[in-house]
């Protein structure tokens, strides 16, 4: 049975019907939408990024749904992305059209496989130099740097303390403030 491989165009007649939808080297992902904690982690981190690289003019971020189109065969949905002032050209209409600075994924109990392995090794592959994995359950973010053609841990962070994260060495984020307060 032949393998069939689908690209950009396959990907722009997908439904808008809620779903993540992505293409991983040709092969067709689907997530449900984020929970509303996922979202919450996802908007504390983008305010914090937001801010700090706006003030020291750094470059833009955006958030998901954004498409990251690595390869006509590769299309992802980073939850954040940052571009520095050299990948900034990468912005088209539609979407980001080459690999992004940083992509950042908030990892969920429906997306854990997919970001810490196959988007993983899809980010290193198309050359995305940081990638950042956020678990919410465990409170921690990892800092990956690409060497090499693969991920190095850089940093583990959680707690109360600032800290930089790579490429943001000045960054003064404090983990903890980006969980969502439980309701009593």
């Amino acid at each position: 049975m032949t393998r069939v491989v689908l690209t950009y165009k396959d990907y722009e007649a997908l439904p808008a019907d809620g779903r993540r939808y992505e293409i991983h080297d040709g092969e067709l992902s689907v997530t449900p939408a984020p929970n509303t904690e996922h979202q919450r982690v996802s908007r504390n981190l983008f305010v914090i990024l937001h801010g700090h690289v706006e003030e020291r003019r750094l470059g833009e971020v955006l958030y998901a749904p954004v498409d990251v189109i690595l390869a006509d065969t590769t299309i992802v949905q980073p939850d954040i992305v940052f571009l520095d002032p050299t990948r900034r050209s990468a912005v088209s209409r539609r979407g980001i059209e080459g690999p992004p600075t940083l992509a950042v994924e908030i990892i969920s109990p429906s997306t854990t496989g997919i970001d810490r392995t196959t988007k993983r090794h899809l980010y290193a592959k198309y050359g995305v130099p940081y990638f950042w994995l956020v678990n919410p359950e465990a409170r921690v973010i990892e800092a990956l740097v690409l060497d090499a053609g693969a991920y190095a841990v850089a940093l583990r962070a959680s707690g109360p303390r600032p800290i930089g994260l790579p490429p943001f060495p000045d960054l003064g984020l404090v983990v903890e403030r980006l969980w969502p307060v439980s309701d009593p």
